[in-house]
């Protein structure tokens, strides 16, 4: 897979909180990283990772491009901004993070100007968050499928989006599942917590081991040590495919996150 299958998310972590949060994650082994430009935390994780010590070329740093700089002389300059703070001189993926407002700025220019990074060398891969079927034909129209690593969405045993997940893996365009634990909503869940009952694990560690059994690649967050290193050990629990069946039944198109004015129309 070119995105690695379990990341660290620092969505609404900042100042110490994340600091400590990524800090304490690649102590714990942890080397992808999730984070954003309009998160306003680059600079925080970029010294939490400069602090570690670990070999840049250990990392898997993803950013990504928020809307106000999408336009073609904007985008490369805000991305090098980001890397000022990250304190690297690439980013291993750089995602736009959501689709322009009302399409302000093209597909075609903001995907372009993408392509354009990568090219300069300012990230190694490039892909998109929270696109459609619709838009993910703009992007393959606009820089080809082999140029999009990822469409992060979000993506939940509640929310399953199935046909956004079908198409991009006929393009072979990866899935990162965001909110993969519906901010601790499934964790509550019964047949989770029965399954994970009988296999001696936690109903987050189902939860993730379920994504990425299905193929996608996770990025969940924590500020606690004992949920980060319990989280990472999603990776050696193995889910039955009566577990998974299961597990697909408990879809019900439950999304949590649609901000007016940019979220697209879903699929």
């Amino acid at each position: 897979m070119s995105v690695p299958a379990f990341g660290l998310g620092t969505f609404r972590l900042q100042g110490q909180v994340v600091i400590d949060s990524v800090s304490t994650a690649l102590e714990l082994g942890y080397r992808a990283i999730d984070t954003a430009q309009i998160y306003e935390n680059e600079a925080d994780v970029g010294e939490a990772i400069a602090a570690s010590g670990i070999q840049r070329e250990e990392l898997f740093i993803t950013s990504k491009i928020w809307v106000a700089n999408f336009a073609r002389d904007r985008l490369i300059d805000s991305l090098k901004t980001s890397l000022q703070k990250l304190q690297t001189d690439y980013l291993d993926l750089t995602l736009i993070h959501w689709p322009s407002p009302e399409n302000q700025v093209p597909v075609e220019e903001f995907m372009g100007a993408l392509l354009e990074a990568k090219r300069l060398g300012l990230t190694r891969q490039i892909g998109v968050s929270n696109f459609t079927i619709e838009l993910m034909q703009q992007a393959i129209a606009t820089v080809g499928a082999d140029n999009i690593a990822t469409n992060q969405i979000e993506l939940h045993p509640y929310l399953q989006n199935r046909k956004v997940v079908e198409f991009a893996q006929s393009q072979g365009i990866q899935i990162t599942s965001y909110m993969t634990l519906a901010y601790g909503e499934v964790l509550q869940d019964p047949l989770i917590q029965q399954i994970a009952q009988r296999l001696q694990a936690t109903p987050a560690q189902v939860t993730l081991a379920w994504a990425m059994q299905s193929g996608y690649a996770v990025i969940p967050s924590s500020t606690k040590r004992a949920n980060l290193q319990s989280n990472l050990a999603a990776m050696a629990l193995t889910l039955s495919d009566a577990d998974m069946a299961l597990i697909a039944t408990l879809d019900r198109g439950h999304r949590l996150t649609s901000p007016k004015g940019i979220a697209p129309h879903w699929d």
